[in-house]
């Protein structure tokens, strides 16, 4: 039995490729090793996975996942899905990685993940090549549903919001400027609290003000990440993750204005995953 997973910081998929030839799915919470440490890893996916999954027949983990970014951190999982998957061997990668598979599959191109939060690599249909540093929801994740989120807040905090678009706002979030902040700053899991005002911005995203807050975060992702990598003018650029998938037109016409092409944007990459393995095995 091998297990293939694709974590964000919220939600995890995984695929159960079983000795008979059937795959079958499974979802837990998601991690991030710059917040959580193995045991809370360890006790959220025991308490997530289905009971009848038998972890002593796992021969093989390929954990793809947000945080895991050097041997430290992927250290951090590692030792969680060990104890977990005691016979097992476990391989744990970048959720980054996982989206370049995915998405360009053996050719060369820039993937980038748009969710929870955001990252962005050239990848030579092989391995990433390279990478421009993502900083993390408290100073970067410039396009992602965390920073939009941040954006939208500032304009409801800082009296910048359209009258009809606080009307609803103030309907959807009835607990007002101190009810928010203190589900922010009591929140073990803010980047997740924040993103998850990115639902409100998606149901308005007919309204001029709203395209423009979303335009500026997917401009300044661009400029900030894609453009640094050398050849972006001729590859394709392929996005990974919710936000992304949701606000693609606008994230068009974000690269229109660069003169980039748009390859592929999907939710997730766990299907595609499963190809990727399932050609690794045999070959």
């Amino acid at each position: 039995m091998i297990l293939i997973a694709d974590s964000g910081s919220t939600k995890a998929d995984w695929k159960i490729l079983h000795t008979s030839g059937e795959v079958t799915s499974q979802s837990t919470r998601g991690f991030n090793p710059f917040i959580q440490n193995s045991e809370a890893i360890e006790i959220g996916l025991l308490e997530d996975f289905d009971e009848s999954l038998e972890k002593s027949k796992a021969e093989a983990v390929y954990y793809y996942g947000a945080g895991c970014s050097d041997d430290y951190r992927n250290s951090i999982v590692e030792i969680a899905l060990k104890k977990i998957f005691p016979n097992a061997n476990i391989t744990v990668n970048h959720d980054l990685l996982a989206s370049a598979r995915a998405v360009s599959g053996t050719e060369a191109g820039i993937a980038c993940i748009l969710g929870t939060g955001s990252n962005s690599c050239l990848y030579d249909g092989i391995e990433i090549i390279d990478n421009v540093k993502n900083m993390g929801f408290l100073v970067g994740d410039e396009g992602s549903g965390s920073h939009i989120g941040k954006e939208l807040l500032r304009g409801y905090f800082y009296r910048e919001m359209p009258k009809d678009i606080l009307a609803d706002f103030e309907k959807s979030f009835p607990e007002g400027q101190r009810g928010i902040l203190n589900r922010i700053y009591d929140n073990p899991k803010p980047n997740v609290y924040l993103a998850s005002f990115s639902k409100f911005l998606s149901s308005h995203q007919g309204h001029p003000y709203i395209q423009h807050l979303v335009f500026k975060s997917f401009d300044e992702f661009i400029r900030r990440h894609v453009l640094k990598y050398d050849g972006c003018q001729n590859l394709k650029i392929h996005f990974v993750g919710s936000v992304a998938y949701y606000f693609k037109d606008i994230l068009e016409i974000v690269l229109a204005s660069y003169d980039l092409e748009l390859g592929y944007v999907i939710k997730k990459p766990i299907d595609r995953l499963v190809e990727f393995h399932q050609k690794i095995a045999t070959k």
